[in-house]
């Protein structure tokens, strides 16, 4: 059994039930609009977040959530799906999970249009239902998400992040979200702010250690056997190029700084790179600061009784530090 599978028992059938209620919250009179829909629900990912979500509301209420936590994890995956669909028209994107992307098959406008459209049923789907504590918990993952984007865009033109602002964008841009997912787990099932809190802290330390994961990939070997250096092509500022420029000489500093601004699609530069970063030790230190993060994660699980919905967030968290794509 694939370990997402494993992580999913507990709560298979709330899965399998939230699929429908996922899709019924997408309907729309506009027969345009429920084909692209109907696209996008096929197409789905892992579904770790709605996952999160009913996780994290069994573990904190000793198993049992009602509705209130169904419009939870939809509200989440409407957002979430809003702000993909966005990013492909922003990053000029043809694929998303292996299928051609919305604005792809449809064209940008539609895309925003569509993108939109899934923003307002979220909204909605919390305002109908008076589930306000809910909707301001993803509301700040929005605007953190939209800050983190924009923080990269105006560092990366300069390539002079330091480690404070790298932390700073991949809390606001890939780890408020799935601490969204665990804040509004416990806010559905009626927990306390403080409870609240904690969890939307869980999620926060393990998003930061799910995209430090991501970064060392990029020096890692694939399955093809070598690393991939996409990051380095793009320029874009990751855990472990940011060590090594803060811990070498001035020279090396700026042959590293001019192989990624320049010679960014050079292979044999990019190479070099990738090896440059691994002798001086920037593997090692973002491996370190990830299993840092992923502790802290374990510590405030450790605050609840044991049951197989704790079971299977310790086994999200190894999953998401052990994962191999």
């Amino acid at each position: 059994m694939k370990p997402v599978e494993q992580i999913k028992l507990p709560i298979k059938n709330e899965m399998e039930l939230f699929e429908t209620k996922f899709k019924d919250s997408m309907l729309s009179k506009v027969p345009l609009l429920n084909r692209i829909t109907y696209y996008i629900v096929r197409r789905k990912g892992k579904q770790m977040r709605p996952m999160f979500v009913f996780l994290v509301a069994k573990m904190v209420s000793d198993g049992g959530f009602d509705e209130r936590t169904y419009r939870g994890a939809s509200v989440v995956e409407l957002i979430h799906t809003a702000t993909l669909v966005h990013d492909d028209v922003v990053d000029d994107s043809n694929r998303r999970r292996g299928f051609f992307s919305v604005n792809a098959l449809w064209k940008n406008k539609i895309a925003v249009l569509v993108g939109d459209f899934l923003l307002s049923k979220g909204l909605l789907l919390s305002i109908d239902n008076e589930d306000f504590d809910i909707l301001k918990l993803i509301s700040i993952a929005v605007r953190e998400m939209s800050e983190g984007e924009l923080l990269q865009i105006e560092k990366a033109r300069k390539l002079d992040i330091t480690e404070e602002i790298y932390f700073e964008i991949i809390r606001q841009k890939t780890a408020t979200l799935i601490a969204a997912c665990c804040g509004i787990g416990a806010a559905s099932v009626g927990a306390s702010n403080e409870i609240v809190q904690k969890m939307r802290k869980f999620g926060e330390y393990i998003g930061i250690a799910f995209q430090i994961k991501d970064d060392l990939f990029d020096y890692t070997e694939d399955e093809i056997g070598k690393p991939t250096g996409i990051d380095i092509k793009e320029q874009k500022m990751t855990l472990p190029l940011i060590y090594t420029l803060n811990n070498c000489s001035k020279k090396e500093k700026s042959w590293l700084i001019n192989s990624v601004k320049k010679h960014n699609t050079n292979k044999k530069r990019v190479k070099e790179v990738i090896a440059f970063v691994n002798t001086n030790g920037g593997l090692e230190y973002a491996t370190t600061k990830m299993h840092s993060y992923k502790n802290k994660a374990l510590a405030i699980l450790n605050n609840f009784p044991e049951s197989a919905y704790k079971n299977s967030l310790q086994q999200m968290i190894d999953y998401v530090v052990e994962r191999k794509i």
